[in-house]
């Protein structure tokens, strides 16, 4: 493990010309990388679209999740190929490769034929070229903070790492603006035909340029001196994670630092969004710009809490940011809720919504590709029809077999019975009893979209500025906590299999998991257990196991 340092370090340390070079080529490489990314998330809906029309329902499923998935599922694994290979042979070169590699996947997707023109084919690679964005994210984080880190002097680490920090905000926020200024330009019907490919295509542009940067770099000097004294790691993978002395802080890292980090990174930025959306009846472009303005003013704070950490220690941040978004984020949403759409607020606490059924009888409301028509259960014709339309509701418990009803406020209304009406005959039924909810609804005041004379923008904006400033105390200082924790031979390995696991898949399947949660419960706001939840177990480890590092040397 590394030595502390007394902070006797040179008073007046400047940052050099060398240094600003390794900081701008880190974070330029990593903000192209995060662009690539995104771009997928962003163009889900359109990419769909284009690439599992006309297949079966069965396969479609499985391709919809597959390429929603892969590109997180495949991260922590990219992060033990590249991370062996950077401790073995070098942190630059290693993420050139990560790098050149994510740039061929994505400008790929840009040209790749649809599933009109050549098949089943089309899914099939695009799910690949998802693998293959996955490996190579996995590979650039962990090279990129630790190439800065080891530039770094000891008592501005934090700071250093940090502007590698504001890369995936600026990687998101620089995909949103290249998306909507082409769908801008060229308008929405163009863009859902051709112009999708335009924001994959110019991402060659951005590797060129960033690998040319990058190419004028030397090696980092911790490394490069390891390497000639013959000290550095043989086998990376197992002196990392095959014995104790090391893995106990792999798994530290996890549990105690980076799950809750992950958790409140993607609740701040998308589900945030995905809530506007989806729950709040908010327009997309509304969306996209309230988002953009958050992103916008909170991203400095990503470098405020790295500095800061350099002074009062990464644990500490890390950790308050975790534990003020277990406390506040049901507070913070339900106040989201009445500025964006104070008439659905409104409405809510005046006439809410129950539906009268035994849960034995209901399916699980999730559909992912929207294939199912829940039309077979009188409890699925009711919450569906609740759940599409955004609608948060309570259920009361009735006895087997009783067909569903709906009550909102003081009136009750009764779903079909599908087993009383078939054919023609059940979707007559379904559409009249749709009808008469949606008057009913209308008639207590539940809006069908958020009115956007009505939306207090300055507090949407507060709220969600307040979302971004926790993922900045979490995520600002991370990169130097996971340097510190792991001595220089496995260093690379070693911090990025925790920090892929945490966030590929403890954050990148919440959106998934708690829009899941919602569905199954009615509850707009039972997704935000799933983060809370990590955020718990994260203060509690980490006040337990995790140490504080910011004072060690890790040029030893």
């Amino acid at each position: 493990m590394a030595t502390t340092y007394d902070g006797a370090l040179p008073k007046h340390h400047e940052v050099t010309g060398t240094e600003k070079r390794v900081i701008l080529a880190s974070s330029l490489g990593t903000v192209f990388e995060w662009y690539d990314f995104y771009l997928y998330g962003l163009l889900a809906t359109i990419i769909s679209a284009q690439f599992f029309s006309g297949v079966n329902e069965t396969t479609g499923f499985i391709f919809a999740l597959a390429a929603f998935a892969a590109g997180f599922a495949v991260r922590p694994f990219g992060a033990l190929v590249f991370g062996r290979l950077g401790d073995l042979v070098g942190r630059k070169y290693t993420f050139l490769v990560t790098m050149g590699l994510m740039g061929f996947a994505t400008f790929t997707v840009g040209v790749l034929p649809s599933y009109a023109s050549i098949g089943v084919a089309a899914p099939i690679m695009l799910v690949a070229l998802r693998l293959v964005q996955g490996l190579a994210l996995g590979g650039e984080y962990g090279g990129a903070a630790t190439y800065v880190a080891e530039h770094a002097p000891n008592n501005k680490r934090g700071l250093y790492t940090s502007f590698i920090q504001t890369t995936a905000t600026l990687g998101l926020f620089a995909a949103l603006l290249v998306v909507i200024g082409t769908r801008t330009m060229i308008g929405e019907e163009a863009f859902k035909e051709w112009g999708w490919r335009v924001p994959f295509l110019v991402s060659a542009i951005l590797l060129g340029v960033s690998l040319w940067i990058r190419l004028q770099l030397q090696e980092s000097p911790v490394f490069q001196k390891m390497k000639e004294e013959g000290t550095n790691s043989k086998a990376p993978i197992s002196e990392a994670f095959g014995n104790w002395k090391n893995g106990k802080w792999a798994l530290v890292a996890l549990l105690g630092a980076v799950a809750g980090q992950a958790v409140v990174w993607y609740t701040g930025q998308f589900y945030a969004m995905f809530f506007l959306e989806k729950m709040l009846l908010v327009d997309g472009a509304t969306t996209n710009i309230l988002i953009a303005v958050a992103l916008a003013i909170g991203t400095p704070f990503f470098i405020f809490f790295g500095w800061l950490s350099d002074r009062i220690g990464r644990k500490k941040i890390i950790l308050a940011g975790c534990a003020l978004a277990a406390v506040t984020y049901f507070p913070a949403f339900h106040l989201l809720s009445e500025a964006a759409n104070p008439a659905l607020a409104r409405a809510q606490a005046a006439a809410p919504v129950s539906v009268i059924v035994n849960d034995g009888d209901c399916s699980v409301q999730f559909d992912p590709i929207g294939k199912n028509t829940f039309d077979t259960k009188s409890c699925d014709i009711a919450k569906a029809f609740l759940a599409k339309s955004a609608i948060s509701y309570t259920a009361v418990d009735a006895e087997a077999g009783a067909i569903a009803q709906v009550t909102i406020g003081s009136q009750t209304i009764t779903a079909p019975d599908p087993a009383k009406v078939t054919g023609a005959a059940r979707k007559e039924a379904i559409t009249a009893f749709q009808g008469e909810l949606k008057a009913a609804l209308g008639a207590a005041g539940y809006p069908a979209k958020a009115d956007p004379a009505q939306i207090n923008t300055p507090m949407v904006i507060a709220v969600l500025t307040y979302l971004v400033l926790l993922v900045t105390m979490v995520y600002g200082p991370i990169a130097a906590l996971l340097v510190e924790l792991f001595p220089t031979r496995i260093r690379y390995t070693a911090m990025s299999l925790p920090y892929h696991i945490g966030n590929g898949w403890f954050g990148g399947f919440l959106p998934t998991t708690a829009f899941a949660m919602v569905a199954a419960t009615g509850d707009i706001y039972y997704g935000l257990w799933y983060p809370i939840g990590i955020c718990v177990l994260t203060v509690i480890v980490g006040l337990m196991f995790l140490p504080e590092t910011f004072r060690r040397n890790i040029d030893d």
